[in-house]
């Protein structure tokens, strides 16, 4: 794209143009927030138990004394040794937040249905520090759409991201949010999917004021054309349509054992 190069004053004219619309969108971010907040809840009435390094843990022990838990469903299933390279990227943003959710009565917990020895070791391969849990055995991400059986897949009646249809992968991203009572009681506030976990990919809000931008224009038009596991950057191969590595011919890069498609 070729830029028009102006004067301070013709860019400054237009500079505070855009500032308008930058308002525009605060306020109306705020009011979406607002609305969102306002939501209906629904009643937990299931017992969801997950697989933890301490034990077995019910859902209600994941908000470890505060009352609101924001559930990440993590794109990690039985077998595939390491996760999908989305989710990855979303995880690099997350142990910083720890502290201040924390002591904001928030407590954030990954959920996969790898078992937890999987988890384990990819979580020790990324030096990543929130918690993450397994639910294998559970149908904890089926009941909040973020699983689906091999039958949905096939027929193409998977429910996700708010619509029903086909789908790529047995596990897909998302957030669920919960809350919990005085007398222990939790519901279901809140969950989103798809581009709706943009907004915590602070990366993407950097790129988005730089020239550039997102500069996402190979072959998937998404964060696949360029976005590696951290620890693979450099390293000879690509990533998939659906967020899998894909080493070069004769190699995994710099990491063992490439995920399973």
């Amino acid at each position: 794209m070729q830029h028009q190069i102006v004067s301070r004053d013709q860019w400054l004219k237009e500079r505070i143009a855009l500032l308008a619309q930058e308002k525009e969108l605060t306020r109306l971010r705020d009011r979406l927030a607002a609305a969102r907040r306002e939501l209906p809840w629904v009643k937990v009435e299931k017992t969801y138990v997950f697989d933890t390094p301490s034990g077995k843990a019910t859902l209600s022990d994941l908000f470890d004394g505060r009352s609101q838990l924001i559930i990440k469903h993590f794109m990690l299933a039985p077998g595939q040794k390491e996760g999908c390279v989305g989710c990855s990227f979303e995880a690099d943003h997350v142990d910083g937040t720890l502290v201040h959710l924390r002591n904001h009565d928030v407590s954030y917990v990954a959920v996969a249905r790898a078992p937890l020895d999987e988890i384990e070791a990819f979580k020790t391969r990324m030096g990543w520090r929130f918690r993450w849990v397994s639910s294998f055995g559970s149908e904890f991400n089926y009941d909040f759409n973020a699983s689906f059986t091999p039958a949905q897949l096939a027929n193409g009646t998977a429910f996700y991201n708010y619509r029903a249809g086909p789908l790529p992968l047995e596990d897909l991203s998302g957030f669920s949010v919960f809350y919990k009572d005085g007398t222990g009681q939790i519901f279901h506030t809140y969950s989103t999917f798809g581009r709706g976990l943009e907004e915590v990919l602070g990366t993407y809000m950097f790129l988005d004021i730089t020239p550039k931008g997102r500069n996402e224009t190979g072959p998937n038009n998404s964060l696949t054309d360029w976005v590696r596991h951290h620890d693979r950057y450099g390293a000879p191969g690509h990533v998939s349509a659906v967020g899998r590595w894909v080493p070069a011919e004769g190699g995994a890069g710099c990491c063992h054992g490439a995920a399973a498609e």
